[in-house]
């Protein structure tokens, strides 16, 4: 969920003992581990995280009516995106060709280019379906943060675990901010001293 602005990598949660000073922080894995990339990025307390994070979704709710105009901008992006006329044009041709093709095994005719068009077809169905498996899913993410936001009346007052994984997709650390994408599509900016 975390991701390094620097390398592209993840940043990892570690226990760190720094000069008898323990403490949990996160840092790019790629300063963990031997990736095949140099990073030089920052290692971050997980309290300023988990502050960071509270202030990103307070922004989100400060900020509630320009959020949702944005949500339902996102979700008629989504809506018109979907059109199921691909998959019964689909459909209506696959029938057409399984008649086709009982015809021309009956006849002992070569079916070999109809037989390729119909699996050519199955492959085209199962790619737009699974098209719009995802975009019922982005509506459904839409949606669940269209309701919290309309659901809250006050600011988060402390890090809430839960309610960060169901809101948050994933977080960008850069040298001097974050950025908060939000599982709805909505980025937040949080530079240095607003975490603070």
């Amino acid at each position: 969920m975390i991701i390094c602005g620097n390398c592209g990598e993840v940043f990892r949660r570690v226990h760190w003992n720094n000069r008898g000073k323990k403490s949990v922080v996160w840092r790019c894995v790629s300063r963990l581990e031997n990736t095949g990339l140099f990073c030089d990025a920052r290692t971050v307390p997980e309290n300023q995280i988990e502050q960071m994070l509270v202030s990103a979704i307070n922004q989100t709710l400060g900020q509630k009516n320009t959020f949702l105009a944005t949500l339902q901008e996102n979700i008629e992006n989504v809506l018109s995106r979907e059109n199921n006329q691909p998959l019964i044009d689909i459909e209506l041709r696959l029938q057409e060709l399984q008649q086709e093709l009982l015809k021309l095994a009956s006849s002992k005719a070569d079916y070999e280019e109809v037989g390729a068009e119909i699996h050519r077809l199955h492959n085209k169905k199962q790619k737009l379906q699974l098209e719009s498996a995802g975009r019922d899913d982005i509506k459904k993410r839409i949606s669940d943060m269209s309701t919290f936001l309309m659901e809250q009346s006050t600011s988060l007052t402390e890090y809430d675990e839960a309610l960060v994984r169901r809101l948050i997709e994933k977080v960008t650390v850069f040298e001097d901010k974050f950025i908060v994408e939000f599982k709805s599509g909505v980025k937040v900016d949080i530079n240095e001293d607003n975490s603070e």
